[in-house]
């Protein structure tokens, strides 16, 4: 949003909130903005006046408005609403913003509401909800833009206009048989460029790129990436054609999977709601559970330094040096897995290529641990007493946690991918526990060997 905007924006909230803007002006006003902006708006303004201030919008941008608005604020209006405006906020919705909105409400006011939806619309509604979540039929729309082979240009133009203005999309339209078999699809490009008389069978692509209802979101978000793609059709498991994904859907799509990515990489519970809005039981509860996890699972790092005690009663310098490797050895362990992590989201990186991405990162490892076994070397000498015994032991460990480190960091997402887990799951915390506590047997053992303890 350009500065400017903003600050009308602000402008205008501060009128309500001091009850000196008039309904007319108000609706004025309402009239001339973006219905992503008036969204915006509501967002924040105080909860009791967000049900009076939606009642002022034009009937012609209430429903777009309600399909921007985050679920707080959709379930304030369907709170002060009555059943029958409602029903005529969903009757406006396209399919998909209808059946999002619809499953943030209580199951009692969606029978009642879609009670009062034609048949067509609520049977649409209903089939659409009863697909599993996050899934490729969950998030698409019914309402798109089909043609048949045999038409004309000029035909299939007439018929856009006739139909057009309710459909998510006119962009690509959609070739099909009798029977609903999706055979390709054509642009607004063709059709503008070709002659008026030219059959659609003739100019259409019939190397469609499609998805299954059943298919996950995110791999259906990938064919958007991989093909750029502007709307993806979907089907069933024989081929015929029930929906298509929008661009608008598969961008809120990205998002969540790269939040949810986000917050396990972080050790969080994935949670959908905003952090501002969340009550901070919630944001504690999502926290504490990947914490204890973590805080048990660190006690192998105090198992291993109880096993070395005579070692450090011996030779209590060793200590100082421990910081040093855990924490080092944990950086280079989430730099592996977080690239590895990301290479596998975008698909650049493959389970067949385990064997190649383990001989880079070993070799990386190699370098990086060289160099900074040359730095600690020099700095251990200089600062502790010139002890070559000790350079010796530090740095060879330095050496040695480095390529575990990153060892571990390359494998165990790979692992979990194979396994069918979230491979952000064995990001940043669960890497570096699994390493402070291979850097600290590692080092002791060096130790103990070099010094004969």
């Amino acid at each position: 949003m350009d500065e400017e905007k903003a600050l009308l924006l602000e402008k205008i909230l501060a009128r309500i909130n001091q009850e000196r803007i008039p309904v007319g002006e108000l609706c004025s006003r309402f009239g001339g903005m973006n219905a992503i902006d008036i969204a915006a708006l509501f967002e924040r303004l105080n909860k009791e006046k967000v049900p009076r201030i939606f009642r002022i919008l034009p009937k012609n941008i209430a429903a777009e408005v309600f399909a921007y608005l985050e679920p707080e604020e959709q379930q304030v209006i369907v709170e002060a609403l009555t059943e029958n405006e409602l029903s005529d906020i969903i009757n406006q919705l396209f399919i998909d913003d209808a059946v999002d909105a619809l499953e943030e409400m209580p199951a009692d006011v969606v029978n009642r509401v879609l009670q009062r939806v034609p048949a067509g619309k609520r049977k649409l509604i209903n089939q659409i909800l009863q697909y599993p979540e996050d899934s490729a039929g969950s998030i698409m729309t019914p309402e798109y833009v089909e043609l048949r082979e045999n038409q004309t240009v000029a035909e299939a133009f007439n018929h856009i206009r006739k139909i057009g203005i309710n459909k998510e999309t006119i962009y690509t339209s959609y070739v099909i048989k009798r029977d609903r078999l999706l055979v390709g699809t054509v642009s607004a490009k063709d059709l503008m460029l070709a002659e008026p008389e030219k059959r659609i069978g003739d100019i259409m692509d019939g190397n469609v790129v499609f998805a299954h209802t059943t298919d996950d979101q995110e791999a259906a978000a990938d064919l958007f990436k991989k093909y750029g793609l502007l709307s993806l059709p979907v089907v069933d498991k024989d081929q015929h054609m029930v929906g298509i994904i929008t661009v608008d859907d598969v961008v809120e799509v990205i998002e969540e999977e790269a939040t949810e990515d986000f917050e396990k990489m972080a050790a969080l519970t994935p949670s959908d709601e905003p952090y501002l809005k969340t009550p901070i039981l919630k944001l504690a509860r999502n926290r504490i559970v990947w914490l204890m996890l973590l805080m048990l699972s660190a006690t192998l790092t105090g198992s291993i330094i109880a096993g070395f005690e005579d070692a450090l009663a011996v030779l209590p310098m060793l200590v100082v040096f421990i910081p040093m490797l855990m924490d080092t050895g944990g950086n280079a362990g989430s730099q592996t897995s977080t690239l590895v992590i990301r290479g596998m989201a975008v698909g650049e990186i493959e389970l067949r290529d385990v064997p190649r991405v383990l001989g880079r990162e070993i070799c990386i490892a190699l370098i990086c641990g060289l160099g900074l076994g040359l730095v600690n070397y020099g700095r251990i000498y200089v600062m502790y007493g010139k002890s070559a015994r000790l350079c010796l032991a530090v740095t060879l460990s330095l050496v040695i946690t480095i390529i575990i480190a990153k060892t571990i960091g390359c494998v165990l997402p790979m692992v979990a991918k194979r396994l069918k887990v979230d491979p952000a799951i064995m990001a940043a915390p669960l890497i570096t526990t699994v390493v402070d506590g291979a850097s600290l047997a590692v080092y002791f053992s060096i130790a103990k060997g070099i010094f004969g303890l």
